[in-house]
């Protein structure tokens, strides 16, 4: 939002994590649009390459830069780093806030059976059918507000509330690798086998992680993605296919 420097305070909030990380705040909930400006101001300030940071990493209402404290006279880093994230952030903002050109990715899923084992609990709790539960989780785009959990996890959202379900009572010790699993209107794709507490609706036969790749992510925070429904033969040969 547009404001005058001399009679308005920023729409963030610089806090200090720990001694060699600050947090950048751009909103108190989670939605696209604070997922948008999240992203936008982590585009700027890679751009900016300010001296001594060495990552930024944006989340759902935040965005954490981490630095080399050595690099700052003692006891200014914190100081010093705010200001220059101020400067940054008030000269993008006076220009538009931008981020860069989003990607459009499309992930095939094959819902229900083996692969979506919370697929019929889910409809139940939402009062739908499964092809309902399929088709509301496949109809519009969604965002990929962060990376979390594991290498190359995402968190994607944000659904329709009709799909609206918390995490499992009793998280699962082994959850498949691409595993499509929901909970609090969000979608998390595990990208290796571990642990979770997501209802599994359905799988992908895309690798999310591969550490032989760049980058080995295969999404990224700012992406849009849609979840196209395929069948279970489709699957297999997809998973074939894979080098």
């Amino acid at each position: 939002m547009p404001r005058s420097p001399q009679d308005a305070a920023p729409p963030w909030e610089i806090v200090p994590q720990g001694d060699r990380s600050v947090l950048l705040v751009l909103g108190g909930e989670i939605s696209m649009e604070t997922g948008h400006r999240c992203a936008a101001a982590a585009a700027a300030l890679r751009a900016a390459r300010i001296k001594g940071v060495s990552d930024i990493v944006p989340a759902f209402n935040s965005v954490a830069l981490h630095y080399k404290p050595g690099l700052f006279s003692a006891g200014a880093s914190f100081r010093r780093l705010a200001g220059e994230i101020e400067n940054v952030l008030s000269q993008a903002l006076a220009q538009g806030l931008a981020t860069a050109q989003a990607r459009q990715i499309d992930i095939p899923v094959c819902y229900g059976g083996a692969y979506g084992p919370d697929l019929a609990q889910v409809a139940a709790h939402c009062r739908l059918s499964e092809a309902e539960v399929v088709r509301l989780h496949s109809q519009s785009p969604a965002y990929v507000f962060m990376l979390g959990f594991a290498p190359g996890a995402p968190y994607i959202g944000v659904h329709d509330p009709k799909l609206a379900i918390g995490r499992r009572s009793t998280p699962r010790t082994n959850v498949p690798a691409g595993s499509v699993a929901i909970a609090n209107l969000q979608t998390m794709i595990y990208p290796n086998t571990s642990p979770g507490g997501w209802h599994i609706i359905g799988a992908t036969p895309l690798v999310l992680f591969d550490p032989f790749k760049d980058p080995a992510a295969l999404l990224a925070p700012g992406d849009t993605v849609s979840f196209v429904p395929i069948g279970p033969d489709e699957f297999l040969a997809a998973q074939r296919g894979r080098p």
